[in-house]
């Protein structure tokens, strides 16, 4: 990439530098025995958890100012800017014709050998979490925030102080490095496929991946999954044998999908750090408090020196076969969607929005009630396509009113036949998850005015 030589460094503003301490948590007795780093990461954690980003939904005002955030971070620890402060801009068609505008944020570390410079490990975390949404009850409406402290400000706030150890030990590192805090990641991982398919012209130089998403507790496992790539574990293994704060367990089943599926797709070896699943999973409590930051300074320095690894090291090798071996299997021997060699077809469309808009927004109906209590917000369900082709096992995996949450599965359940996915030339059962937005407009909605 020719630009990367003529990137000058951009520096924090005084006023970006009171937004960062605005944000700070209160401050505890306890706190006086922080770290440093971990009083950074509570900073950082608790400016993109708080109630004025709104939950970072993908295209929102709060995903721009985590955005913006992120890229003064990269300035003020000297790493370069390959885009602009607030984003390298991209555009999604979004079911109902609009155009959602994400963004993603990358910075920029050169190596320093001479035979390694020209490649690149990229180090990446999404921006964006589930948004809000408005809902009534008792007669009340409420927002809803999705704050996402660990889904996944925690992931960009060690990618932000991972930044700043790679930054200042710049001499040590001989590939270069690509910092990227990458946008609506929830609507199918855009923003990386953006940046692998549109704005990166060297993707053939671009040796590794490390994925951070959702790290930030701890108490449950810290685990790495690489799908099964020799390399990858290889380099883990290694580091297992010296003196670290804390080591990954390597695992076998993906613990869910993220952005280094778009770089699996590309056939870059990768990798994903995770504490995985939590309680407070995809829900209005997922806040800075349950987090556990000093187990994220110590994950933070375990993939320090993993980076250090790879970014010195021969190269991992793209194994494909290990890919294929290692695809998503549910305990019920139910595939995922996009883990199927050919994926479930609706009216001849293997792709998703087709279903969405030749059936879903076709056939819904905004329920009066709703529309009368102002009630709207997105409705996640998830549904199996069966080896028949049948819509079967339709639930609500995030809800937002009972009449928005009973019309969402009303119209997935009515759904016609599809064509079944397949693996290795067999019919498979499939798992499919899609959002039902219901947006409510001043003139009507889904034909019901107001």
């Amino acid at each position: 990439m020719k630009r990367i030589l003529l990137c000058a460094a951009v520096f924090l503003s005084a006023a970006t530098v009171s937004v960062f301490a605005q944000y700070k948590e209160k401050t505890a007795y306890s706190d006086l025995y922080d770290s440093e780093t971990v009083s950074a990461l509570k900073a950082h954690v608790s400016y993109l958890a708080s109630e004025e980003m709104k939950g970072r939904a993908a295209g929102s005002s709060g995903e721009k100012a985590a955005a913006l955030y992120l890229g003064n971070i990269f300035s003020k620890y000297g790493v370069d800017l390959l885009s602009v402060k607030d984003g390298d801009l991209f555009g999604i068609k979004k079911a109902d014709g609009d155009t959602l505008t994400s963004r993603n944020v990358i910075g920029f570390i050169q190596g320093n050998d001479k035979k390694l410079r020209s490649h690149y490990v990229v180090i990446g975390a999404r921006l964006d979490n589930l948004g809000e949404n408005t809902l009534t009850v008792d007669g009340k409406v409420r927002d809803r925030i999705y704050y996402g402290a660990n889904g996944n400000a925690s992931g960009v706030a060690i990618l932000a102080e991972l930044a700043r150890m790679l930054s200042t030990n710049s001499a040590l590192i001989g590939r270069s490095v690509l910092l990227i805090g990458f946008g609506a990641s929830q609507n199918s991982f855009a923003g990386s496929w953006y940046f692998l398919n549109r704005a990166f012209s060297d993707v053939g130089n671009i040796d590794a991946m490390i994925d951070l998403d959702m790290l930030g507790t701890g108490d449950s496992g810290f685990y790495a999954y690489t799908s099964s790539n020799a390399d990858m574990n290889g380099i883990i293994n290694s580091l297992s044998g010296t003196l670290q704060p804390v080591k990954p367990e390597i695992i076998t089943q993906e613990p869910f999908p993220s952005d280094h599926r778009t770089f699996y797709a590309k056939k870059i070896p990768s990798v994903l750090f995770t504490t995985g699943k939590y309680p407070e999973y995809d829900t209005e409590k997922d806040v800075p408090s349950i987090l556990d930051y000093d187990m994220m300074e110590d994950e933070l320095e375990y993939i320090y020196n993993f980076s250090i690894s790879l970014l010195n090291g021969s190269g991992p090798m793209f194994d494909p076969s290990a890919v294929k071996k290692q695809r998503y299997v549910s305990e019920k021997n139910v595939y995922g969607y996009f883990d199927c060699d050919q994926r479930p077809e609706f009216l001849g469309s293997a792709d998703p929005t087709a279903f969405m808009k030749k059936w879903v927004y076709h056939y819904l109906k905004y329920p009066q009630e709703a529309v009368r209590n102002g009630i709207q917000g997105r409705v996640l369900v998830d549904f199996i396509i069966d080896k028949n082709g049948d819509v079967k096992n339709a639930k609500v995996v995030r809800s937002v009113d009972p009449l928005l949450d009973a019309e969402a599965l009303r119209v997935v359940n009515a759904s016609p036949r599809w064509r079944p996915g397949r693996v290795l030339g067999k019919k498979v059962d499939a798992e499919m998850t899609i959002t039902i937005e219901f947006k409510l407009t001043k003139e009507k909605t889904f034909g019901i005015k107001k």
